[in-house]
């Protein structure tokens, strides 16, 4: 097996951390098994030997019945800290900590998957083929089966009343997310570079969301702890961090992760500020504003957004090593984030107005049939001529001139398709669960289509290349791909989760502080460690 390109400080510094990790969590369930055989042993041998175990104290029995070694260990073990149980091999640390262990050893074998799939010859690429037929034939497809296998009716309450307004409800915004999000990676897959102007709006459609959906939390919840913070930055980047250092990809690659974590950063310090006046409409007034200006300087004054974000060029700066033509390192950045630079902002007006919206529906809906009828066949009207004047005069554009236009018009197609969507109690109440249910597992289909999907080969590069499991069979190959790239996806979602919880408690900020400390000692020691092995490598690669 051939291993594409040089082999980074990053990656020896990641397997370093993994191999002690998976072989602790291989003698941690050693240690379970041994401990249920002792314990069902001892109930089927011999009756007696049960009659006289429960004749013991507690701390005997436990020592017993765990094979010689007490779950509860001695309280001078218990008082040392984690980092230094784990490398004792304290058995009562490891037993207590065993599914954490499983979780970070199952996210390694992933990324062991994920390099194995594109920077290894084990298994073969193909080329991208379109055909239009086929790509909305299977898009359809899914939809059809989406509505016969989780067609569901929501009967939700609004929080501000006992009324099942469902106004832009959850269920209604995760399947929003689920039916976009397989059009955008099916746009990758096929090369349906015809429908590259919709792709640049559902995107805009995923900013829209950040905006929402954050403003909407901070502004009901209040939270605005350090705690929540690492949750949110744990969510958006803990996959991509990994998958930027064992692929040595810089992190502009996955360019949705770094717009989503600026955008969010930005509704973060909005509301953050000045939290306590949050209820006075005239202060987040002044806040909308006040995004509005400060987005509008840094995008649309010259040189402006040179000075603001070279100092993190070390971030957001990327060339695509294939391309034919090389722009400026931070032209990425500029062009990405720039396409959707104030849609976030108008999901944070909708939240805002998102209360009076309801109450608006609840009157609409109380009123006399005939009235109701006419006023919602009026915004449909003005709706459909709307999105018709949109398309015809906008969408119709050719790619290069359509992104001229984008950031100031996008909000015309989401504002049109949340108000078709709503428009009656009926829409607003169905979902297709099964597009949902991909709605929560966006971020991760996004990253691992990149390496287990399509294939790019080499470090930054974009994935030109389909991965081909099954040669000369481009069907079946796509089959094959998909089901274990979503079961993939949604395993990555459920472990970035679970160690979530583990390593970023809500309620102990000492404890917190401890992790992010510990975390940050120990990649410095292991990048240090790698470098050190690569060093020594190197030398005896040029004596020998």
């Amino acid at each position: 097996m051939e291993i594409v390109g040089p082999v980074t400080p990053g990656q020896v510094a990641v397997l370093l951390g993994f191999v002690p990790i998976l072989l602790w969590w291989v003698y941690a369930e050693l240690l379970e098994l041994w401990k249920n055989s002792r314990f069902f042993g001892m109930h089927s041998d011999d009756d007696s030997i049960a009659l006289d175990i429960g004749s013991l104290g507690e701390e005997a029995k436990t020592q017993l019945l765990a094979g010689g070694f007490s779950v509860g260990s001695s309280v001078a073990h218990k008082q040392r800290p984690g980092l230094v149980r784990f490398f004792m091999m304290d058995k009562d640390f490891l037993l207590e900590n065993r599914l954490t262990l499983r979780a970070i050893s199952e996210f390694g074998v992933v990324l062991a998957y994920f390099y194995t799939c594109d920077r290894t010859d084990l298994f073969g690429e193909s080329s991208k083929s379109y055909n239009r037929d086929i790509f909305f034939f299977l898009y359809f497809l899914l939809i059809i089966v989406a509505a016969m296998t989780s067609f569901k009716i929501h009967h939700d309450t609004s929080p501000l009343s006992s009324k099942s307004v469902l106004y832009l409800n959850r269920h209604q915004t995760e399947e929003w997310k689920g039916w976009m999000q397989v059009l955008f990676v099916m746009y990758h897959y096929f090369a349906a570079k015809e429908i590259y102007n919709a792709i640049r709006v559902f995107i805009a459609g995923y900013v829209w969301m950040t905006g929402f959906g954050n403003f909407s939390y901070y502004y009901v919840r209040k939270d605005f702890s350090f705690a929540r913070f690492c949750q949110m930055m744990w969510r958006l980047n803990f996959f991509v961090a990994f998958c930027c250092i064992l692929l040595d990809n810089h992190y502009m690659l996955y360019y949705i992760c770094p717009m989503h974590t600026f955008f969010t950063l930005m509704v973060y310090c909005s509301l953050g500020i000045f939290n306590k006046h949050n209820n006075k409409g005239s202060v987040i007034a002044v806040k909308i504003a006040a995004c509005f200006v400060v987005i509008a300087v840094i995008w649309e004054v010259p040189h402006v957004y040179d000075i603001v974000w070279s100092p993190f060029a070390f971030l957001l700066a990327y060339n695509d090593p294939d391309a034919t033509k090389k722009f400026r390192p931070m032209h990425e950045w500029h062009f990405r984030a720039g396409l959707d630079r104030y849609i976030w902002i108008l999901g944070m007006i909708y939240a805002y107005y998102h209360p009076t919206v309801e109450r608006w529906m609840e009157k609409l809906e109380a009123t006399e049939a005939k009235l109701r009828i006419f006023i919602k066949t009026s915004i449909t009207a003005i709706c459909l001529l709307a999105g018709y004047m949109w398309y015809e005069y906008i969408y119709k554009l050719e790619k290069y001139t359509y992104n001229r236009y984008h950031p100031y018009t996008s909000w015309i197609p989401i504002t049109v398709y949340i108000c078709l969507r709503n428009i009656t109690q009926e829409f607003r109440s169905y979902t297709l669960t099964l597009f949902g249910w991909l709605g929560k597992i966006t971020l991760e289909t996004y990253i691992s289509q990149f390496h287990i999907w399509l294939r790019s080969g080499k470090p930054d590069a974009q994935p030109r290349r389909l991965l081909s499991l099954v040669p000369d069979y481009p069907m079946l190959n796509f089959m094959l791909n998909t089901i274990i790239y979503v079961a993939v996806a949604h395993r990555v979602f459920n472990l970035t989760n679970q160690l979530k919880v583990v390593f970023i408690p809500t309620r102990d900020n000492k404890r917190l502080l401890y992790n992010v400390i510990t975390g940050a000692i120990i990649s410095i020691t292991l990048y240090a460690l790698s470098l050190v092995l690569l060093s020594l490598t190197k030398k005896l690669h040029t004596e020998a």
